[in-house]
């Protein structure tokens, strides 16, 4: 009767979104209800506490890799990519400075 008690309340109220302290209160629903004992309600109320953690943490591994997938399939550029590309930006807009200051050099000595 526990087990299916515990399975249902899992079910029906998405353990991974709950509260402490509505996790408590119904932990002492539970047990005012007789349902459960103190001790049962405290190890029923402690364990949904431990999996609605679990429960968050692969929900936020399983959000994370969707974007990342999203965002690959989106061919969107990430922060990496972005900072290469300004590196390199930089280093060409170097380069020309230096090959334009060599052109502007030879264009003033042609000119006397």
């Amino acid at each position: 009767m526990k087990d299916v008690l515990k399975n249902v309340m899992y079910a029906g109220i998405g353990a991974a979104f709950l509260t402490r302290d509505k996790l408590e209160e119904l932990g002492k629903t539970l047990t005012d209800k007789g349902c459960l004992s103190v001790e049962e309600g405290k190890a029923f109320v402690d364990d949904l506490l431990k999996k609605s953690e679990a429960a968050k943490g692969n929900l936020e591994q399983w959000i994370g890799r969707k974007v990342d997938e999203r965002l690959k399939s989106c061919r969107c550029v990430n922060v990496e990519e972005i900072a290469e590309l300004r590196r390199r930006v930089s280093e060409l807009e170097a380069a020309a400075g230096k090959t334009q200051g060599c052109q502007q050099e030879n264009c003033g000595a042609a000119a006397e």
